[in-house]
């Protein structure tokens, strides 16, 4: 007689339903540290609720964002230092809702991965929820993704998805005129855009993550891994202090591809590259990659996050409560009448 074959399971075709729904458990904790009001229910369901009444909205507009972290991922798992990059992928998406004038409600994340490390994603979501209290956005909800065959090793990727809220009527930008005060927010390093050319110019450089950075008193890996600066409570402050025109977070295409899109059809902007100075690691990565200035003012923030456009009898009231609330501020320039972005001075 023939003897059957044991029949196959989901387990081994390499996705463990039990790890996904331990990894839950582990989490519910810091997630249940995010809830603020409007969150209804729990982690769990097949959807998340938020009442926006109860977060105490009349009349609000929704506004939806989502980012990934891109490629500073690899440093991240290539370290095992993963603690951070939650805080990038709520920041990329809350400092988008923020430019719009909205505050971000809730945020949901997808991590997906070939074989589920509990440790790993925990610290990663762990991370997430440290950048949603950052935020004052609650974490309600996400997927976690097993996919054996489409990532290998203990690689992994992120996609975050924020929602917030505004009354109706309180979008930005609006009021946008020359003669505005352009105040720029210091970064925290590059954030998150622009790493596969610094990837590229550290393997051409011939260092290991584990080297001393030539910028920092750390390790190359933990100093490119510092995480974006999440600037949803003090632009919310502002924004209600009243002044505030527009507002333009600089990732992707950096300062010259990104203050253009808030600025009204006839309008440009005067900034003056004297008025800060060049972080060091940016003088690393453009003297390393023999960047001329052009090419690194559309590629990375340049140690400018965020740059908020106000109208000039608001610029140091504005100033002092930015400071206030831990920023660093600096007056970078002003709007003009003439489209397009002229620099002065030099990065330096």
């Amino acid at each position: 007689m023939t003897q059957s074959k044991p029949g196959l399971t989901y387990a081994d075709a390499g996705v463990d339903i039990d790890a996904g729904n331990a990894l839950v458990d582990r989490i519910k904790p810091a997630a249940a540290a995010t809830r603020r009001s409007g969150v209804a229910g729990g982690l769990g369901g097949f959807g998340a609720l938020f009442d926006l009444k109860d977060a105490g909205f009349a009349d609000p507009v929704l506004v939806a964002a989502t980012d990934g972290v891109g490629t500073k991922l690899r440093i991240a798992i290539d370290t095992g230092r993963l603690d951070t990059v939650g805080i990038d992928l709520v920041a990329m998406c809350v400092n988008d809702l923020v430019c719009q004038g909205a505050e971000p409600l809730f945020f949901l994340d997808y991590f997906a991965t070939g074989k589920l490390d509990l440790d790993q994603a925990e610290a990663v979501i762990r991370g997430i929820a440290t950048g949603c209290e950052q935020a004052g956005a609650a974490l309600i909800g996400g997927e976690t993704a097993e996919m054996p065959g489409m990532y290998h090793g203990g690689d992994f990727d992120l996609a975050g998805f924020a929602v917030g809220a505004m009354e109706r009527g309180t979008a930005l930008p609006r009021d946008v005129a020359a003669g505005d005060v352009l105040l720029g927010l210091g970064s925290n390093g590059v954030h998150s855009n622009g790493y596969s050319l610094v990837r590229r110019i550290v393997e051409a450089e011939g260092l290991d993550w584990d080297a001393r950075a030539p910028f920092a008193e750390t390790t190359l890996g933990e100093a490119l891994l510092a995480p974006t600066r999440v600037y949803v409570r003090p632009l919310l402050s502002a924004i209600q202090a009243g002044g505030v025109h527009a507002l333009a977070h600089i990732t992707g295409g950096g300062l010259t591809e990104n203050l253009p899109r808030v600025l009204p059809e006839g309008l440009g902007a005067e900034i003056d590259l004297d008025s800060w100075d060049l972080p060091p690691v940016f003088r690393w990565l453009t003297g390393a990659a023999r960047m001329d200035e052009a090419e690194t003012l559309k590629t990375f923030n340049c140690g400018v996050g965020m740059i908020l456009a106000v109208a000039p009898a608001a610029a140091d009231r504005l100033t002092a409560l930015l400071s206030d609330e831990g920023e660093s501020v600096t007056r970078i320039g002003q709007i003009t009448d003439r489209p397009g972005m002229v620099y002065s001075g030099t990065l330096a």
